[in-house]
């Protein structure tokens, strides 16, 4: 094909939970093979995808465009709304509750500052704004919009709900008031067709509304999956996030089957009388430019006597640790059991300790050995080391591990190596139970709004697969159960191995047509992002505030989260 006219700015996938059936490697991949330039990510109300799909973009020679579709309370992010249907519930089948006081609003980091307001503003919508959904408001719209480019979204936008409403002059001041918030420029009219009916005398009106406004169309398709078959797979998957099923008239279901990632010649032909809205996808595309970096210095500054430097005061911990470990050695020592000299260790821990204060990790290691100091002080149960980590002298002298390296010939290079430059990998087991009172600690020492722990997403593995499909597809369970059953137990097994191994499996599913049809809709959605939660041993300690770095989560727990997972973080 030749030069593509047209890039999606409006895509959600799976991360828009269980209301996208697109992973991020297969969007990546189709775009690349379409040799477009570039895709956006636009899930609904966070950023969960956006490390990860930026750093997977690059591999795909396809430019990242970071955004989201927020939802916008119309009056204050602080207020609670109604547990009633949305306006056009009867075309999309959104009949969310809580919402009525909502609106969408697509953004999207057209520069760096803009990548950091759209944090803040993700951030607050579940901090402030948690109502149903996490929601911001025009306040705060005012005050991070610079770096921004603003599309009026889909028929749940604040300009088309208005003018679907027959509130025209409602909906050009609410275009004049989004433009201004966001400046001539980095306001856009979302014009789109799905083939719902109600589009059409909207479109109209947007069309008459970009003439009076100024304020130019752009064209976008409301993506949610990413072949046009996908779209029973995508209905099944609604059926399984409201937990209706497929025979329920009422359930939720987007009423046509245009929901997908289209070409741009489809494109061409849905929007073939307004190429400029198609071409200016392109324009857009081509002002996003956010580039993601590593933080320079990640570590939060550990308070050390004023007498002291980060690096003098952990060399004195550190022999002050291992002083109190040569009893013991010595003892063994005398016993004959010691393999190595002592003069051995004392020559490791000086070549560690420089080591470790050259590549600038002494913070680190203090900030590790003192909250694992205050656990043992609280007698919280501490795990004996394990990894890498083991192989360090220093960590057994501050008691971060409690085995002895060279005992059994461990090497600290496996842990620390200046030869490839990474994090140091210290993996640390507290008692279940009381792990919350480490976090606590940390929590109080550094800042609350400068901790939090990991966020980790639950996906759709073969079984659970099967069982939520064939739920949603109103097959008795003692039926879907046993053909969960055949699935072979093996950890990570795909659906597509388990027939190749399991004759049974096989046989069950040919000989029923609704198995055939059950299997087909699991494999599709077999993998992607089920729900959020928060992982069992990850925790964040920033230097800074978090959400000047990375997006937070709130869960029904009330825990602080990162929006990112700890593949992104440590990317």
């Amino acid at each position: 094909m030749g030069q593509p006219q047209f890039v999606h700015l409006h895509v959600h996938t799976d991360f828009s939970l269980l209301d996208g059936a697109c992973q991020i490697s297969e969007l990546l991949e189709e775009t690349a093979k379409r040799s477009v330039p570039a895709v956006a990510v636009t899930d609904h109300g966070n950023l969960f995808a956006a490390a990860n799909f930026y750093n997977q973009a690059g591999k795909h020679g396809v430019k990242p465009i970071i955004g989201c579709e927020v939802y916008v309370a119309k009056g204050s992010r602080h207020e609670r709304g109604e547990k009633n249907g949305s306006a056009d519930a009867q075309n999309r089948g959104e009949a969310e509750p809580g919402m009525r006081g909502s609106n969408h609003l697509l953004l999207l980091c057209e520069t760096n500052e803009g990548y950091q307001n759209l944090i803040k503003l993700v951030s607050a919508g579940f901090l402030e704004g948690f109502y149903y959904k996490p929601r911001i408001d025009y306040e705060l719209l005012a005050q991070h919009s610079r770096g921004l480019i603003a599309l009026s979204a889909c028929l749940r936008g604040a300009v088309t709900e208005a003018v679907m409403e027959e509130r025209y002059k409602d909906g050009l001041a609410n275009a004049h008031r989004l433009q201004e918030i966001f400046g001539k420029g980095n306001f856009f009219l979302e014009i789109q067709d799905q083939g719902l009916e109600v589009e059409k005398s909207v479109n109209r009106d947007l069309l008459r509304l970009s003439k009076e406004s100024g304020i130019p169309l752009i064209a976008t398709n409301d993506c949610h999956y990413l072949h046009h078959d996908d779209a029973h797979a995508q209905e099944v998957l609604l059926c399984i996030q409201t937990g209706k099923t497929m025979s329920d008239v009422h359930r939720m279901k987007f009423a046509t089957d245009q929901f997908y990632y289209k070409t741009a010649e489809e494109m061409a032909r849905v929007f073939g009388e307004l190429p400029e809205a198609l071409s200016r996808t392109l324009d857009v595309a081509e002002r996003c430019n956010v580039k993601i970096e590593k933080i320079a210095d990640p570590f939060p500054a550990f308070q050390v006597p004023a007498s002291d430097t980060p690096d003098s005061y952990f060399e004195k911990v550190v022999r002050q640790g291992f002083a109190a470990r040569v009893p013991v050695l010595e003892q063994i020592s005398k016993q004959g059991g010691l393999r190595h000299p002592l003069e051995e260790y004392e020559r490791r821990l000086t070549s560690e300790i420089e080591m470790i204060k050259k590549m600038k990790f002494a913070g680190y290691f203090l900030i590790v050995w003192d909250f694992i100091h205050y656990a043992r002080g609280q007698e919280v149960p501490v795990g004996p080391g394990r990894g890498s980590a083991a192989g360090s002298l220093v960590s057994y002298a501050l008691r971060i591990t409690d085995v002895d390296p060279l005992q059994y010939d461990l090497l600290f290079e496996r842990f620390l190596n200046p030869e490839r430059v990474s994090m140091p990998d210290i993996d640390i087991d507290f008692c279940m139970r009381r792990r919350s009172e480490v976090i606590d600690y940390v929590t109080q020492k550094y800042g609350r709004e400068n901790v939090a722990q990991i966020i980790t997403f639950g996906t759709m593995a073969a079984k659970a697969a099967i069982k939520d499909v064939g739920r949603a597809m109103d097959i008795p369970y003692g039926d879907v159960d046993r053909v969960a059953k055949l699935v072979p137990n093996e950890l990570k097994i795909t659906l597509e191995s388990a027939l190749e191994q399991s004759a049974q499996l096989r046989s069950a599913i040919e000989s029923d047509e609704r198995m055939k049809e059950l299997m087909a809709v699991a494999q599709r959605l077999e993998g992607l992002s089920r729900h959020a939660s928060t992982h069992a041993a990850g925790v964040v300690i920033s230097p800074r505030p978090l959400t000047e770095i990375v997006p937070v989560y709130k869960t029904n727990r009330d825990e602080i989260t990162t929006q990112y997972d700890m593949n992104a973080l440590v990317y």
